[in-house]
């Protein structure tokens, strides 16, 4: 009998990553000329992402900086959620996070679509914040996985443990 092969279908994030691109972030506001005397800045509040600056079109370009980062060092920008522009006193700021694992009614989904539409005998089974989906041939996974990605999901989504 065949073994079954596996993967998990998981939403992570690589924090190191997300904080380069901060920092990378950080310093091209720091440095460009438009945003000189704007207040502009970019930085970690706890496990929130603080943008701020003098007008709303300012602040709305550092989430932009911050995004063309994030792209540069392959994070999905489904991963960032960023707020509207509010006004703070003289600042307007926007706060963002990082979101990570799918949660259960996304996990339903991407299980409904692979019972539906993907190949016979792959089963899909929630686990926690992850996804095992498990069948006998590799390529039927390799066929899954090629379905997940060109569903668009409004989160991201990773292949892991691939066994």
């Amino acid at each position: 009998m065949a073994k079954e092969s596996s993967f998990d279908v998981v939403s992570k994030v690589d924090r190191q990553e997300v904080d380069n691109a901060l920092n990378q972030a950080a310093k091209e506001v720091r440095q460009r000329f438009d945003f000189k005397n704007t207040d502009a800045g970019i930085r970690w509040s706890g496990e929130l992402i603080e943008m701020e600056a003098n007008s709303e079109e300012r602040v709305k370009a550092v989430l932009d900086v911050f995004q063309s980062k994030l792209i540069k060092r392959g994070i999905s920008l489904k991963a960032l959620d960023a707020g509207e522009p509010r006004s703070s006193g003289k600042l307007f700021k926007i706060t963002g996070s990082m979101t990570e694992g799918i949660s259960t009614e996304n996990a339903k989904k991407v299980s409904k679509l692979v019972r539906d539409e993907g190949p016979k005998g792959v089963k899909a089974q929630i686990q926690g914040d992850e996804l095992r989906i498990t069948g006998k041939s590799r390529d039927d996974l390799q066929a899954v996985q090629k379905l997940i990605t060109g569903a668009d999901y409004d989160f991201a989504v990773q292949f892991v443990n691939y066994r």
